[in-house]
């Protein structure tokens, strides 16, 4: 168990450092179709973490505490996943008509504190990080991140139930359906913080296939005021689309000397269909 919060923990926070580097590992969870037109349907779920997305490259996504929001707005943990030495598979049940929206939401720690003259280091949970810190620990310091992966999939027709925010760490609120998208169309979304509208946060969207373009294709956007993005979609494909806040510290930037420092970290899989 200690083994999985640490590889999850430094993946969440290589990723808050790195988002958006060209050569980053980034985590992923994609579905087998993003609309499924069945009276019994099912979807599959992929996860892994890669260098070429979507590509299964280098290690599975841990993805213990999955959830499955259903289009009344229910929210269940998802079936136990399957986790290969590539990639993580779990099929999930669409009992309901309408958008699923599938999330998983991890809280890492990584930090040090000294012990006499000897330093210290833990990565792992908040809680156990805490437990471990003993009684007149000195110089302790810890990095908290909040990472949200999370992808849609819809069963015979779109709906909007599942897309309200949870308020809590950063997510992105699609304002229209995220399985009804149309190159050339427009998406408009809302990056929440715990809640509020997050203006000025930067984000990308990078298409799958990277190994074939042998470029990234990374596109930036910046949300308003408002916390809103108006999106031109481009070519069809599965794209992904990642945040983080506060940005990343400029290469070069002394570290800093607080002693708790929080981040947060969303990504999305978002698939953009033919005119």
């Amino acid at each position: 168990m200690q083994t999985n919060l640490i590889k999850h923990g430094v993946l969440a926070l290589i990723l808050a450092a790195t988002a958006g580097a060209a050569s980053a590992h980034r985590p992923w969870m994609v579905p087998t179709s993003t609309m499924v037109e069945s009276k019994n349907a099912w979807v599959t779920i992929d996860g892994a973490v890669s260098e070429g997305l979507f590509d299964v490259d280098h290690m599975p996504l841990r993805m213990n505490g999955l959830s499955v929001t259903a289009p009344d707005g229910t929210t269940a943990p998802a079936p136990e996943a399957v986790m290969g030495k590539m990639r993580t598979s779990v099929d999930i049940p669409l009992p309901q008509d309408g958008t699923y929206r599938i999330a998983l939401v991890s809280t890492n720690v990584m930090g040090s504190y000294k012990v006499g003259n000897e330093v210290k280091r833990f990565r792992g949970s908040e809680a156990d990080f805490n437990k471990q810190v003993p009684a007149g620990a000195t110089e302790v310091k810890k990095t908290i991140t909040v990472q949200r992966i999370e992808t849609f999939v819809s069963a015979n027709k779109t709906s909007d139930g599942a897309l309200k925010p949870t308020n809590a760490g950063l997510e992105m609120i699609p304002l229209s359906n995220p399985n009804d998208l149309r190159s050339g169309e427009t998406l408009r979304v809302r990056f929440l913080l715990d809640g509020k509208p997050l203006p000025k946060l930067d984000f990308s969207m990078v298409p799958g296939g990277v190994r074939y373009r042998g470029v990234l294709g990374e596109v930036r956007h910046t949300t308003d005021a408002n916390g809103e993005a108006t999106i031109k979609l481009p070519a069809p494909n599965m794209y992904w689309v990642n945040a983080v806040y506060p940005p990343a510290p400029a290469k070069g930037a002394p570290p800093s000397d607080a002693p708790e420092t929080r981040r947060s970290a969303y990504t999305g899989s978002l698939e953009i269909l033919p005119e």
